[in-house]
């Protein structure tokens, strides 16, 4: 016996071809299952054929000209709507602009309207207040000249009766006494010298220049003590008069003096003219 023999071998024990062989005949087996599992069922052969629908180049370009047609159509329709909303704003626009114009020139209008009453309005009581003021003077006049004795027109200076035209320009005098002067006014409630005078004349329908020198400059001239209600008198030289008035008989004048007397009526004894012309 070998000193060995005791000593258990580490190889592996051979296996048994009896064993082996069962083992290789089971897995045999079992793939052969496998693989009849695996394996498809035997289709059955197609006995009918299906047609597709064979799409030509003339079915194409008509599908296609169909389609841009009423994608045209359709764009074309959206233009026609946004035009006419376009249109629609630009008159809605223009409506309210004529509207807001045609209140504006109503209300101008109406203002119009209203300061023109308003002038009326003023211009007639101004006119019924020099009426009243002339009534008064009259009175008073009147009241005067039956006081001195007997109320006679006749004077040194030869004066008539004012008639006519004569009458017209002083009336239209006397009805602005009390007036304020204001150099260059022309009226209606302020006057300069010249400017009464030529206002005064307008009445006559006479037109005459604006300035002193040349009203003086008209006419004929008069003697002071051979005058007629209308006559112009004048201070200074006839052509070169600084101040003019208006004789409105019984040896008095009326006449837009200076600032602080303003429009006056009075005795020709009290500022004696220089000269007189006349136009009438």
């Amino acid at each position: 016996m070998s000193h060995t023999a005791h000593i258990p071998s580490h190889r592996k024990p051979r296996r048994s071809s009896s064993k082996l062989a069962l083992r290789a005949g089971v897995a045999g087996g079992v793939l052969s299952t496998i693989a009849v599992a695996a394996s498809p069922a035997q289709a059955e052969p197609v006995t009918e054929t299906i047609e597709m629908p064979t799409l030509t180049n003339v079915d194409l370009s008509g599908a296609l000209s169909t389609a841009v047609a009423a994608s045209a159509e359709a764009t074309e329709q959206d233009a026609l709507a946004q035009d006419l909303r376009v249109q629609e704003d630009a008159a809605a626009a223009k409506a309210a602009k004529d509207a807001k114009k045609a209140k504006e020139e109503a209300e101008r209008k109406a203002e119009a309207e209203r300061k023109a009453k308003e002038a009326e309005e003023k211009a007639l009581a101004e006119a019924q207040e020099r009426a009243s003021r002339s009534s008064e003077r009259t009175s008073l006049s009147a009241s005067s000249s039956s006081q001195d004795g007997g109320g006679s027109s006749e004077s040194s200076y030869g004066d008539s009766t004012a008639t006519g035209s004569a009458a017209a320009i002083v009336a239209f005098a006397r009805a602005q006494v009390g007036d304020a002067y204001v150099r260059g006014a022309t009226g209606p409630n302020a006057w300069d010298c010249s400017g009464l005078v030529q206002a005064a004349y307008r009445q006559a329908g006479i037109d005459l220049p604006r300035v002193s020198s040349s009203q003086s400059s008209m006419g004929t001239s008069v003697s002071l003590d051979n005058l007629q209600p209308g006559d112009i008198l004048y201070w200074g030289s006839r052509s070169g008069s600084y101040h003019v008035a208006i004789y409105v008989g019984g040896g008095k004048f009326v006449g837009a003096q200076n600032p602080s007397s303003g429009v006056v009526e009075q005795s020709m004894d009290w500022d004696a003219p220089s000269g007189a012309v006349r136009i009438l």
